[in-house]
C-alpha cells in the first residue's frame, strides 16, 4: 500500500470513528488538527500526498500524521514490494483487520444506505467476528430470517430483500 492510500484509508476510518459515516474531507483533517493538536497539515499539502506527488514525508509531518490518526510514525511509509498486512496472527489484530474490512465494504455499499449502516455497526461493535458468525447462524435456520424480520421490521417483513422501498444500490 502507498503512502498516499494508507491516508486516504486513514481518512475513511477518522470519519466513521468521529460518527461521519463518510471519510473525511482532507480540509476537514487539516482543520481537526489544528483545533486538536494545535498544529496542522495545509489541505493541499495532504493532497499531494494522496496523489503521490510527494512519495515521503519529512519527520515533523510523520509526526503531526501520526498523532492525529494515532498509529505508529512506521505506519506512514510506502510498503516494501511483497508486503502483506495479513500476516496478523494474534485474535485482536485479526479482528481489526476485519472491521477495517467492514468499513471499506462499508464505503462500497454507501449509496445503499441500509447495508452502509449495517456494515458499519458491525464494524464498530467490539466482537464483530461473533456478530458475522451469528449472521451466519441465522441464515442456516430455515425460516429465522422473516421470522426475525417480523419481530424488528414488521413494515419490511415479506418483502424481497434487495427490492426494499428506500433503499439505494450499491
Amino acid at each position: 500500500m502507498t503512502l498516499g492510500e494508507k491516508l486516504r484509508y486513514l481518512r475513511l476510518v477518522e470519519g466513521t470513528l468521529r460518527g461521519l459515516n463518510r471519510e473525511m474531507s482532507q480540509a476537514e483533517v487539516s482543520r481537526a488538527m489544528t483545533e486538536e493538536l494545535g498544529d496542522s497539515i495545509s489541505q493541499a499539502y495532504l493532497s499531494q500526498i494522496e496523489g503521490g506527488r510527494r512519495p515521503h514525508l519529512t519527520h515533523t509531518s510523520r509526526m503531526l500524521l501520526s498523532r492525529f490518526f494515532k498509529v505508529h510514525p512506521g505506519y506512514l511509509v510506502n510498503d516494501p514490494e511483497g508486503f502483506h498486512t495479513e500476516l496478523l496472527s494474534d485474535v485482536r489484530g485479526r479482528e481489526d483487520q476485519l472491521d477495517l474490512w467492514l468499513i471499506g465494504g462499508a464505503e462500497r455499499f454507501s449509496r445503499d444506505t441500509q447495508v452502509h449502516r449495517a456494515l458499519l455497526e458491525i464494524a464498530k461493535h467490539p466482537r464483530s467476528r461473533d456478530c458475522l458468525v451469528l449472521l451466519a447462524e441465522i441464515l442456516e435456520t430455515p425460516n429465522l430470517v422473516e421470522r426475525l424480520l417480523q419481530v424488528f421490521r414488521p413494515d419490511k417483513a415479506g418483502a424481497p430483500l434487495a427490492a426494499r422501498p428506500g433503499e439505494g444500490t450499491p
